[in-house]
């Protein structure tokens, strides 16, 4: 319905001077929205995939075989050059280039979901289509052996072929690459005769066996290339040089096995391995969201709606190939706004760790204080997810050696604009288990100032942490004024046990604040 209602402002899609609107009400709903999704530029595969999926969410057996066979209607074309004949064609023929682009990318991502018979046809269309690409071809005939159509049809196309020829003519008596046979038959033979090209050879092949887990494969299709290129005379001197090549081998196969072993865990980790593919669209429209330069409305703001349904290690993995770490701090307020978004809502390990990419190599690298942005940015994830910020930022802050007086100013921020009771207490007891800095103690001297709601057992373990650092403080000022707090808005809390050890680290205390706090520690003694 909403369809109906914005034709007169659907984006120009076709060529040949033909109309959206006359085709439009041959759709439905949820085709309109594909359509409208497929319109938008560049980043349109991503956004059918997005409204496809939430239409799934909402209808699980919807169907898009209506919407694929109108595509596949034929129309009636009208061609550009002026006088030419009206012509008969599939639908999907008048839309741009783009588009069709976009519609075969949405078909890679989804093809498993999608009714076999009407995406054959549709891709039948396609192929016929007068103003198909190299690409178009190349995609068409992936998606046709993904649905076992059994096109035996190479990928490239025919003009791909020949200019691969004439790369290889070119490459013909090139001296770089002589131990590949490329400069002739009689040169050839006399290369794989030499000792010293047989053993560039074996270092070449040794390092293909590395590459691929097969050596043997490896080893065959190296020597049918080599053939190929240098013909019948040079055929017996290439399989005397491999049969001297096996004998050799065996001495550098378990350096060749070394190679692949190490190879292989950087092929298990790589992100293209792990991510499905929906995500790795994502990660391509993320990037050049961020890299661009204009202001962000809401259509890219869904962009990010991905890290809702992804997993933990999908989010690290994430945020890694997106560098989230080095992203400018100028950027991080309309970051946050978008993924903070009401319909997001993230689980407590996916929060910690955006919390942690984003922030967290920012503040522990400041030596002036925290920028505008970076204080908004660190200010709005704090109040959603107050928890992950505390263990995942805070605590990791707070147990960092080089902490300073710009790392505890933004903390205070933090927390006094941000984090409830609770929380507070929560930071209290991080700070029980660390050692202490001037820095930790302005930390402390806010948290204790807004008056949390101390239990008898947490007043406990503070004046016991009070004892055991307190030494190191005795010429500290900021030291004598957190005592001075903890005597003046705790005084309730004290008991005999503890006024006892407290007045043994007051008597340590070096600072002009001494007398007024053995003045204070005197008036509890006498309460």
């Amino acid at each position: 319905m909403s369809g109906d209602r914005h034709e007169d402002t659907f984006p120009s899609a076709v060529s040949g001077r033909m109309d959206p609107a006359m085709f439009l009400g041959r759709l439905d709903g949820q085709s309109k929205l594909l359509v409208r999704a497929l319109l938008c530029g560049s980043s349109g595969a991503y956004r059918a995939l997005q409204v496809f999926r939430r239409q799934q969410r909402a209808n699980p057996d919807m169907s898009l075989s209506n919407f694929i066979e109108t595509l596949c209607q034929d129309e009636v074309c009208v061609p550009d050059g002026t006088g030419q004949p009206l012509a008969v064609g599939p639908l999907v023929w008048l839309f741009t280039a783009l588009f069709k682009k976009n519609l075969l990318s949405f078909i890679h991502l989804v093809y498993l979901s999608l009714p076999r018979p009407p995406v054959l046809h549709l891709l039948e269309c396609l192929c016929q289509d007068p103003h198909r690409n190299p690409w178009m071809i190349a995609m068409i005939r992936q998606l046709e052996r993904n649905l076992e159509a059994h096109n035996e049809e190479p990928l490239y196309t025919l003009h791909c072929s020949q200019r691969l020829k004439e790369l290889s003519q070119r490459l013909v008596g090139s001296d770089e690459t002589a131990g590949w046979c490329f400069s002739g038959p009689t040169s050839a033979c006399e290369s794989a005769s030499g000792s010293s090209e047989l053993g560039t050879q074996r270092k070449r092949k040794g390092s293909f066996l590395a590459l691929d887990s097969d050596g043997e494969d490896t080893l065959q299709k190296s020597k049918r290339i080599k053939v190929d290129i240098c013909g019948s005379e040079s055929l017996d001197a290439e399989e005397q040089s491999a049969t001297e090549e096996k004998t050799g081998q065996l001495g550098n196969d378990a350096t060749a096995e070394t190679t692949a072993e190490e190879r292989k865990p950087a092929t298990a980790e790589s992100p293209s391995d792990v991510l499905p593919e929906h995500i790795k669209v994502s990660v391509i429209q993320m990037k050049e969201l961020l890299d661009s330069q204009t202001e962000w409305d809401q259509s890219s703001m869904e962009v990010f709606e991905v890290l809702n349904n992804c997993d933990p290690v999908q989010v690290e993995l994430l945020c890694s190939m997106l560098h989230f770490p080095d992203l400018p701090e100028q950027i991080l307020p309309k970051l946050c706004s978008s993924i903070l978004a009401p319909s997001f809502d993230f689980s407590y390990s996916t929060a910690a760790t955006l919390i942690k990419s984003l922030l967290l190599q920012k503040i522990l690298s400041m030596s002036e204080p925290a920028s505008r942005c970076l204080v908004t940015a660190g200010t709005s994830l704090c109040s959603r997810y107050p928890r992950p910020m505390c263990h995942a930022l805070i605590g990791t802050v707070l147990e960092d050696n080089n902490i300073g007086n710009p790392q505890a100013e933004l903390l205070n921020r933090l927390i006094e604009s941000c984090l409830d009771s609770h929380y507070r207490l929560l930071v209290l007891q991080m700070t029980f288990k660390i050692t202490w800095s001037e820095a930790v103690l302005s930390i402390i001297h806010s948290l204790l100032d807004s008056k949390p709601d101390l239990s008898e057992e947490l007043f406990t373990q503070f004046t016991e942490q009070l004892l055991r650092q307190g030494p190191k403080f005795t010429k500290s000022v900021k030291f004598a004024k957190m005592m001075l707090t903890v005597l003046t808005k705790y005084n309730s809390h004290v008991t005999a046990e503890h006024k006892q050890s407290l007045h043994s680290c007051l008597m340590l205390n070096e600072t002009f604040l001494k007398k007024s706090l053995l003045s204070a520690l005197k008036r509890l003694v006498h309460s």
